[in-house]
């Protein structure tokens, strides 16, 4: 079988990285210039435009019956952009929904989405549209000579370049895009202070910054809020072009509750009452008693939030919700357009408006002299039919006798090619002498204005004021009051601390032998006699507050903390301490501690050693625990003691029957170890440390040995006076199998 040579002469040849390189970079710029980037004369993207411009062709004028959307995008498609009809029906819903534009160019009619979800829109088939009143600011210069136009995709239909706009749509709606390797957002202003800033530039070109900015005071969302970021940052945002400024819900006090009436931008009132839901349900909003979303029609926006009772702090707990929701968010500023040099580049505020009145006042040129041309023209035509009436017996003789009067006509009058054609055209009835006269008005009335349009070109104070004049009476059809309120005063949002969210009741957080743990309301609580899993017991309890930690210690010396308010209710059994920490293997929970983080406790294992700890130095941050006490082989951690106030002793009883006590202040104040001795406990025994506590004068000691309790007033306790280290004496017949020491 015979193998076919492959023949490449006449094929280019190039390396596959020069390829990819080359095809990359086409790409990257098709996208940049021809889809996510504006332009800053109409601040449209080519698919706004294209969207915009077949809407005027279809007639969809503001005063016209609007038509089935559907109608629009198939145009769009089908003669300027063959792309998806999804994402070009996006764009057009896109600049119809008033809570994304500041001024809307598209009126929808029908389901065009909310601004909980922008993008629940109904299907094209559906809805209607036309273009608002707001849209001639874009077109209404469009058949005057004042832009450029292309073919179309296919070279059938011609379309224009950029649309005339009479304002800086890109500053007054604002925009946001995605290319390659870059991206633009652009916040939406307010017309009339735009307008205003545009002026004082026309009229002072040498306009500084903040002479700007006392125009412009900053962006204005449709949706309204407050701008809270400092007017040095906005300056530093409009000087580079670039940043972030932050913007935080509007919110009014009506009968005890809270009713925000307005959000951020692109913030949806849904999520933000699902945020605070979860922070409900998670107890971390106490002083909240309910929400509820009142918006309809009239109020698009109307979330009510009821606090707990009146003491409840305002500000503080809209503070805490304005840092962990919605309810203020970062408006992020990249004013990255494409210029009138068509390249893209970031624009600050002044270059930005300096460069649009570049591109107006060029468009407002080519509107002067389009109309020029045509009134020259008219002009030129109306000399010829003055020649013909001063001369109609003459004409009418030519006209009935020649075979050709046009060259005739042009040869004895001394006329153009269109004055003849015009002679020509002339009706029986227009030659009465009412309609010379007509004719000279006309005449008269066009050199006027021919004088007018010449001495405006001629002149850049001229054409500036005939600009000025039209931004001033655009600015009073369209233009309304500012939305966005701005407020550098407010204080930054933050969180409230979760020790400081949670009530600060009075609880006992139990640990039973098994380590299941619970918290009880109140300190009356006998422990002992609550209920208990088959084959499980008390263990420990600790007294404390909701507001505060618990720490667990397991027989490794190792200390967990807890929140106190998180453990559940004793009204069940309590759940695994396993499930909250990860303990080492084998290993089991001793004791638990509560109380404030100042508090001392006396930490000890059953080898006889131990030292005094802050609660505060037993705080873990992760499940894995902190190694707080060192144990022994082959022993474990005894019940930690609480050391009071009033405390000044120490009693410690041994396995054995025997107690020591000793005063407080020849234990140790350590952040971890082993500790030092606390009772002597010879090896050959076997004896180990059962427990100890800490009292002081007046107080009582309790021993259980055998189920039972023995009390010892601080009188009995004298004899068991010692020096720390020592064996201790021994406890009277039947109380030699110690279990637990408490104060009584």
């Amino acid at each position: 079988m015979k193998v076919q040579e492959l023949d490449f002469d006449g094929i280019e040849r190039v390396p596959m990285a020069t390829f990819t390189e080359k095809a990359y970079l086409d790409y990257s710029m098709y996208v940049i210039l021809d889809r996510a980037l504006p332009h800053i004369g109409d601040g449209l993207k080519p698919v706004q435009r294209r969207i915009v411009y077949a809407m005027s062709d279809l007639g969809l004028s503001s005063r016209s019956k609007p038509k089935k959307a559907a109608r629009t995008v198939g145009d769009v498609l089908g003669k300027f952009h063959p792309h998806g009809d999804s994402a070009c029906y996006e764009a057009m819903v896109h600049m119809a929904q008033p809570f994304a534009y500041r001024y809307p160019i598209v009126d929808g009619h029908g389901n065009w989405g909310s601004q909980d979800d922008p993008k629940s829109f109904a299907a094209m088939r559906y809805t209607e549209a036309k273009l608002t009143a707001y849209a001639r600011v874009l077109l209404a210069e469009l058949g005057q000579g004042t832009v450029d136009w292309v073919p179309n995709f296919d070279g059938t239909l011609k379309e224009p370049t950029l649309l005339p706009a009479a304002l800086p749509n890109l500053l007054l709606n604002g925009t946001s895009g995605i290319a390659v390797g870059m991206s633009t957002d652009v916040p939406p202003h307010n017309l009339r202070e735009v307008a205003t800033a545009l002026m004082r530039l026309l009229d002072w070109p040498n306009t500084s910054l903040s002479q700007l900015m006392q125009h412009i005071q900053g962006p204005d969302f449709p949706t309204g809020g407050v701008l809270v970021s400092s007017a040095g940052d906005i300056e530093q945002v409009y000087r580079t072009g670039t940043g972030s400024l932050r913007l935080r819900a509007s919110y009014e006090i009506e009968n005890g509750e809270i009713v925000i009436t307005e959000l951020p931008h692109q913030a949806s009132g849904a999520k933000v009452l699902e945020q605070i839901a979860t922070q409900m349900r998670a107890k971390k909003l106490p002083m909240m008693d309910d929400l509820r979303d009142e918006s309809d029609h009239e109020c698009p926006t109307r979330l009510v939030l009821t606090p707990r009772s009146n003491r409840v702090d305002v500000a503080r707990l809209m503070s805490h919700l304005f840092a962990t929701t919605d309810l203020e968010r970062t408006v992020r500023v990249n004013c990255n357009v494409i210029g009138v040099d068509g390249r893209p580049r970031v624009y600050g505020l002044k270059p930005l408006l300096e460069e649009w009145i570049g591109f107006r006042t060029a468009t407002v040129r080519r509107r002067i002299e389009h109309r020029l041309n045509r009134v020259t023209a008219r002009l030129h035509v109306l000399e010829g039919l003055l020649i013909a009436y001063l001369n109609i017996d003459e004409v009418i003789a030519i006209i009935r006798e020649e075979d050709e009067p046009k060259p005739v006509l042009m040869a004895r009058f001394d006329l153009s090619d269109a004055q003849a054609e015009s002679i020509l055209e002339l009706k029986l009835r227009n030659l009465a002498k009412l309609e010379e006269m007509k004719l000279r008005g006309e005449q008269a009335d066009l050199m006027e204005e021919r004088a007018e349009l010449e001495a405006t070109l001629g002149s850049q104070e001229k054409l500036n004021d005939l600009i000025k004049r039209e931004l001033a009476e655009l600015a009073e059809t369209h233009g309304d009051d500012r939305r966005t309120e701005i407020d550098d005063k407010q204080a930054p949002a933050q969180a409230i601390a979760e020790a400081d969210l949670v009530t600060s009741d009075p609880v006992t957080v139990i640990l039973s032998e098994r380590g299941w743990a619970r918290a009880a309301k109140g300190h009356e609580i006998d422990a002992e006699a609550l209920s208990y899993r088959s084959g499980d017991g008390f263990l420990a309890s600790a007294p404390g507050r909701s507001n505060q930690l618990a720490v667990f210690i397991d027989s490794t010396g190792r200390a967990y903390s807890l929140a106190a308010h998180t453990l559940p209710s004793a009204r069940g059994q309590g759940e695994p301490l396993s499930g909250h920490v990860n303990p080492p293997d084998g290993a089991s929970f001793c004791t638990v501690l509560t109380g404030a983080p100042q508090d001392r406790w006396i930490l000890a294992s059953s080898a006889g050693y131990g030292f005094i700890v802050r609660l505060e130095d037993l705080y873990s941050r992760t499940k894995a625990g902190k190694a707080v006490l060192r144990v022994p082989d082959g022993h474990t951690v005894v019940a930690a003691a609480p050391v009071g106030e009033k405390a000044r002793w120490i009693a410690a009883a041994s396995s054995d029957g025997r107690l020591l006590v000793f005063d407080l202040k020849e234990l140790p104040e350590l952040g971890k170890g082993k500790g030092i001795r606390i009772l002597g406990l010879p090896p050959a025994t076997g004896a180990t440390l059962a427990g100890l506590c800490a009292f002081g004068e007046r107080q009582r000691v309790r021993i259980k040995a055998l189920d039972r309790w023995m009390t010892l007033r601080y009188k009995d306790l004298d004899r068991y006076r010692g020096n720390r280290g020592r064996r201790g004496l021994l406890l009277p017949r039947g109380w030699q199998k110690v279990e637990r020491v408490a104060r009584g």
